[in-house]
């Protein structure tokens, strides 16, 4: 990279605000993007764009860009994805994303990878959200979605596509970091541990490492294939300061809460039937493990498959705990902190 930095951002659009009421901020264009992004949004209806808006919206298309090619939804929270599903249909979609964490999808800024049709809109009926970003909009279902709220942000960006290798910028006092964007997903997926990765999770455990690449470090999550071949968020851990709080304190308690919703299987106990879907889960950790505490907690709760990137000095260790506990666990050599 050069020693001297010089940008151009055009087109200042002062903000109503910025991140707190008693700061001003301004919205300023690169006039050189061409992918779909918030500058060249077209805003179809309601309130202007807010500073935490456009962050969060930011959020929310940067992650639904891994799954552009595929029905899939992304419910952004804070700039966390408290809830992303893939369907066989849009809605079907919605519904499994919003069912990830209802609590907090209140007022979410939500993207999608599919033009919305009538029966997806028609499932944000009585449901507050700030935001609704798509490729398109289909006449009657944005006639319905201006109908419903005078305040709903429904933004058009266009075909939405995987992301292109930039470099993004981070401004602190007295300076400007410049680093690679993100658009790496892993450098392998080798299973290390004496119990074989099944090859019927691969398409699970891919999913949920996509998941864990879009959470605030220290990001700990867990995803489930709700019906053969599509899969949501269960339980997202996010942000904490270290990694074994957002196992326990944040993950997997959301795990059981959305089992306890779920409709109980005849002949099961409540504690049977969520250890059995705890079971099934893949969980992804955005960066390695430093001591075998985590595996021993998920494993406690049924997990039997992992994916993380490796890489700590007590590698050894936390495969070793793996082996002994029967856990599964994938190394993908590839780390996700996310800022």
């Amino acid at each position: 990279m050069p020693n001297n930095l010089s940008l151009l951002f055009t087109d200042g659009e002062t903000l109503r605000y910025g991140e707190n009421s008693h700061q001003t901020a301004v919205f300023y264009k690169d006039p050189t993007c061409t992918e779909a992004s918030l500058a060249t949004a077209k805003q179809l209806h309601g309130k202007e764009l807010s500073y935490n808006n456009i962050v969060d919206a930011d959020a929310a298309l940067e992650m639904i860009r891994e799954f552009h090619d595929t029905n899939a939804v992304a419910i952004i929270k804070h700039m966390n994805p408290c809830g992303l599903a893939t369907g066989e249909t849009l809605a079907e979609a919605f519904s499994a994303a919003w069912e990830g964490d209802p609590v907090s999808a209140f007022g979410s800024v939500i993207a999608v990878s599919r033009k919305v049709d009538l029966a997806t809109a028609e499932l944000l009926k009585g449901r507050f959200v700030e935001i609704l970003l798509a490729p398109a909009f289909d006449a009657d279902a944005l006639e319905f979605l201006k109908k419903k709220s005078k305040d709903i942000r429904l933004l058009h960006v266009g075909k939405i596509a995987a992301a292109k290798p930039c470099k993004v910028y981070k401004h602190v006092i007295g300076g400007m970091l410049v680093q690679d964007r993100d658009v790496g997903t892993f450098e392998k997926w080798d299973c290390v541990t004496k119990a074989k990765f099944p090859t019927n999770k691969n398409a699970l455990a891919v999913f949920t490492w996509l998941i864990t690449k879009h959470t605030k470090s220290n990001a700990i999550v867990m995803c489930h294939e709700y019906k053969p071949g599509f899969f949501c968020i269960l339980g997202l851990g996010p942000g904490q300061p270290n990694r074994i709080d957002s196992n326990l304190r944040l993950c997997q308690p959301r795990v059981s809460d959305n089992v306890g919703r779920m409709e109980l299987p005849s002949g099961k106990t409540a504690a049977e039937f969520e250890r059995e879907i705890f079971g099934e889960l893949v969980m992804g950790s955005d960066a390695f493990f430093p001591f075998h505490d985590n595996i021993e907690a998920s494993h406690q709760a049924g997990i039997r498959y992992i994916v993380q990137p490796g890489g700590s000095v007590r590698d050894a260790e936390v495969i070793a705990k793996a082996d002994e506990l029967g856990v599964a666990m994938i190394f993908t050599g590839m780390r996700h902190f996310r800022h």
